[in-house]
């Protein structure tokens, strides 16, 4: 296979190249203006697949097609809001030499326009798809599976990439561009015009069983999902689409520039672009983390409910999944399975089933979540990875009655006359090398009483679900000390999952604590011989370890 990547050597045309470079027999031509650059990204390049620099402009492209006769043109170039006169001329000529194309459009004038084509594309025999990127062909995979149990009304989306990711200079003219320019989408199941990045919201990304992201302002952009989805599914009454790119500063200056473009009638901001472009490439600090969502609002049975989809990425694998719709076509198409022939809009290209396989191996994670009131807190707060734990652990959690467990414990005293104050304040056990040990809890209101008892020495504890910046986190109120927890899940070979407590912010009496004071909690939950099994060591920076209990419990019957 032959495959022709216009902006080959750009942000998601190279990265494109470097997911597909170990399929033996596949030959990439790397395309774009500037031979050097070029010449210098294949050199650069290993792996089993063949890669060709091409000094090409896209307006040449019908001279290279002839030259090159490439089985798939790919254009990730961009920006698509800025393609003037003829913003098809590529994929008019790819029709009239027979070759298929994918393109990476965001804008969603071009994305849902691509069908006129539709007809001349079947003539030709050639499978044209466009919008070929995580919005809409992630989006729409994800809401497909949420459509199987419930009819989805409103839908609210975003994404959030890590401020290491690296974001192209033609994407930055993209947003821009239509930074306080007219956006079109749905609202009340009717077309609305809003206006790009005036509006707002705040969202946490948590995947089940995983450390969220922390809580991120989202603005409205311009995406295929706005014109696209409607049309996908016909009870859709409201759509909303949003980026999350940090620093927050300079996020909230685009607002306020996008804003004032509104209300002022003012040009486009596309001449700042290259301004925000290095800024944005300068300002790179933070976790090295980023994540997507996608909420959907229905019904199921004639009962309202909400399901969201939460995927978070680690490191620098997150910014390959842009990328990751057209690698899967491609590997598709080489064993055999190729898209249906015909001009329209990627929403059905894949399903979640085939993102999932490309997530192997890498670290991103994603699951499903919906919103219960009535379930269990822990099962609230983990979502879909409640279900990987071992029995016992979900038992403990599990109850909606007021129940009691007891075992055995043994525990570590302070490390120090300070930590001894703070253990005795708190009320944590004295040191012991073993000791009967019972837990009682209670529901009450949503929340939960946790009342430990280490040989008739008794301290409290109230847990309840997190809400606003604090979303998806277990809050623990020891007295006037409430500790923001995110409840993690470790894959344990030999016990099955193992349930770990990770501290991310505290309070005193509601006011925030510095986080470099934050004590670290190494507590973990998990089976063993049948038993519930807990290791909890609590400790402060400069001050050391607090207090440490671990033990077994099983669940008193009667």
């Amino acid at each position: 296979m032959k495959l022709l990547i216009l902006g080959g050597y750009g942000v998601f045309g190279g990265r494109l190249a470097e997911l597909l470079a170990d399929i033996e027999g596949l030959h990439i031509l790397i395309c774009g203006r500037n031979a050097l650059k070029a010449q210098r990204f294949c050199e650069a390049r290993t792996g089993a697949a063949q890669f060709t620099p091409f000094a090409l402009d896209r307006a040449d492209i019908a001279q290279a097609l002839a030259s090159e006769r490439p089985d798939i043109v790919v254009d990730a170039s961009g920006p698509f809001q800025d393609y003037g006169t003829a913003p098809y001329a590529v994929v008019q000529a790819c029709i009239v030499a027979g070759v298929n194309y994918f393109d990476f459009a965001d804008a969603s004038d071009f994305v849902f326009g691509i069908s006129e084509f539709d007809d001349a594309a079947k003539k030709a025999g050639v499978c044209v798809l466009s919008g070929v990127s995580s919005f809409p062909v992630l989006t729409a995979a994800v809401l497909r599976e949420m459509g199987k149990t419930m009819q989805v009304k409103s839908v609210i989306g975003g994404i959030a990439p890590s401020p290491y990711a690296g974001i192209g200079l033609n994407v930055m003219r993209a947003v821009v561009g239509y930074a306080g320019g007219p956006v079109m989408l749905r609202r009340g199941g009717k077309a609305h015009t809003a206006y790009g990045l005036t509006e707002s919201l705040r969202y946490t990304v948590a995947a089940p069983g995983y450390v969220p992201l922390r809580n991120i302002l989202y603005s409205l952009v311009e995406v295929p999902d706005l014109q696209v989805l409607p049309r996908e599914i016909p009870e859709l009454d409201d759509i909303w689409m949003g980026a999350g790119p940090v620093p927050e500063v300079l996020h909230r200056t685009l607002n306020g520039l996008a804003k004032a473009r509104a209300k002022l009638r003012l040009p486009s901001l596309r001449p700042f672009s290259k301004l925000f472009y290095a800024v944005l490439n300068l300002m790179k600090f933070g976790e090295h983390r980023g994540g997507m969502f996608v909420e959907a609002a229905g019904t199921r049975d004639g009962e309202s409910v909400t399901q969201s989809w939460h995927l978070l990425a680690e490191g620098d694998d997150g910014p390959y999944i842009p990328s990751m719709a057209i690698e899967a076509l491609v590997r598709k198409w080489i064993s055999g399975e190729r898209p249906a022939i015909g001009a329209r809009p990627a929403t059905r290209a894949l399903e979640l089933s085939d993102y999932y396989a490309l997530f192997k191996g890498r670290t991103i994670y994603a699951g499903l979540r919906e919103d219960r009131p009535e379930a269990p807190l822990y099962e609230r707060v983990l979502g879909a990875a409640f279900e990987t734990l071992p029995p016992s652990v979900q038992s403990i959690h599990a109850s909606r009655e007021i129940r009691i467990w007891s075992g055995q414990a043994q525990c570590e005293g302070a490390s120090n006359p300070v930590a001894a104050c703070l253990r005795y304040i708190i009320g944590f056990p004295p040191a012991a090398k073993s000791c009967p040990v019972s837990v009682s809890f209670e529901r009450s209101g949503g929340k939960e009483i946790w009342t430990r008892s280490f040989a008739g020495k008794k301290f409290s504890s109230e847990q309840s679900l997190g809400t606003g910046k604090n979303a998806h986190l277990l809050m623990e109120k020891f007295g006037p000390i409430t500790v923001a927890l995110a409840v993690i899940v470790n894959q344990d070979k030999i016990n099955g999952g193992r349930l770990q407590l990770v501290p991310r912010r505290w309070f005193f009496c509601g006011v925030p604590l510095p986080k470099v004071l934050l004590p670290s909690d190494q507590s973990f939950e998990y089976a063993s011989g049948g038993k519930f099994h807990f290791d909890v060591t609590i400790a402060a920076p400069f001050i050391g370890r607090i207090a440490a209990y671990r033990g077994w419990l099983v669940k008193d019957e009667g």
